[in-house]
């Protein structure tokens, strides 16, 4: 296969992390060079990781450094492929036979076709990215579906023919691991592990993102939320969680609520599960950020 060396004019992956960061996301070296490898190999890209590790904003800000529509598909328990690939408006058919008595009524054409996101991509390839969120959330039988759409990039419609992509979409997958996906499935992407990110990264993604917030209070806070993780929590703060901390407890301070009251009354925004919050409840003291500046 062709190695294409320039894409949207990112000629290698310190190119790409540069205008990744620029796009507001701190992607690390190994994260670029997969995110390289996936375009230039023409390959979909398969990001795996806990939740809230930023996968999903990789995806994002992928699509908006390469100015192309993210159109995502949004995987859950009984997805099937009428989800995925396009309906006929019903209803809209039975409005119009009515409406139109004894003439004829041609109920497959395109008036009547909803896109869902794997055929939006296939009729616009060039201007999207086509983002399949939590696969893993659906089963096998979808995810053998899919493998086979990733092979040829073809749907076919019964009632109007077949739907084929002039060019291979931009494609990004990611998972949970929630279950193993299927060793075909891997075989056919360039796979990236997401942790969470160093305590020095994660305080320089709080700054980046959230500019109202202090470099002590950003330190502040990642060093509690690595605390908050290495408890047995059944939904440990991802990244998102880690920003709105800080900018929460920053702006309560502005507000008079001194340190460390205003991480306590914010511990909301970290954590989101009401047994998390009653297991912290008598610990939260210990793990608190003191005096930020």
């Amino acid at each position: 296969m062709a190695v294409t060396p320039n894409i949207a004019g990112i000629g290698d992956p310190a190119a790409l992390q540069k205008a990744l960061l620029d796009a507001q996301y701190l992607a690390d070296d190994a994260l670029a060079t997969a995110a390289y490898l996936s375009l230039a190999l023409g390959k979909p890209l398969l990001l795996e990781g806990a939740p809230g590790v930023g996968k999903t904003e990789a995806a994002k800000a992928l699509g908006g450094v390469l100015g192309r529509n993210v159109v995502r598909l949004q995987c859950f328990e009984g997805i099937d492929a009428a989800a995925a690939l396009y309906e006929w408006n019903y209803p809209r058919q039975m409005l119009a036979i009515r409406q139109a008595r004894d003439d004829f009524v041609n109920l497959y054409a395109e008036d009547f076709l909803l896109e869902r996101p794997l055929l939006e991509v296939l009729r616009n390839p060039a201007r999207s990215l086509l983002l399949i969120d939590e696969i893993d959330r659906s089963d096998h039988e979808f995810e053998a579906f899919l493998l086979e759409f990733l092979s040829d990039f073809t749907i076919s419609i019964p009632e109007t023919g077949t739907v084929r992509a002039v060019q291979a979409p931009v494609v990004v997958l990611t998972s949970n691991r929630t279950r193993d996906l299927h060793e075909a499935l891997r075989r056919r992407c360039v796979y990236h592990w997401i942790d969470y990110p160093d305590a020095a990264l994660e305080a320089q993604i709080v700054m980046t993102r959230a500019s109202t917030v202090a470099e002590a209070t950003a330190r502040a806070v990642v060093a509690s939320v690595g605390h908050l993780r290495a408890e047995p929590l059944a939904k440990p703060p991802g990244v998102a969680e880690t920003v709105e901390w800080a900018e929460a407890a920053t702006l309560l301070n502005a507000q008079g609520v001194r340190w460390p009251e205003a991480f306590k009354r914010s511990i909301g925004v970290a954590l989101k599960d009401h047994d998390d919050l009653t297991y912290m409840a008598d610990r939260l003291s210990s793990v608190l950020p003191g005096e930020a500046a």
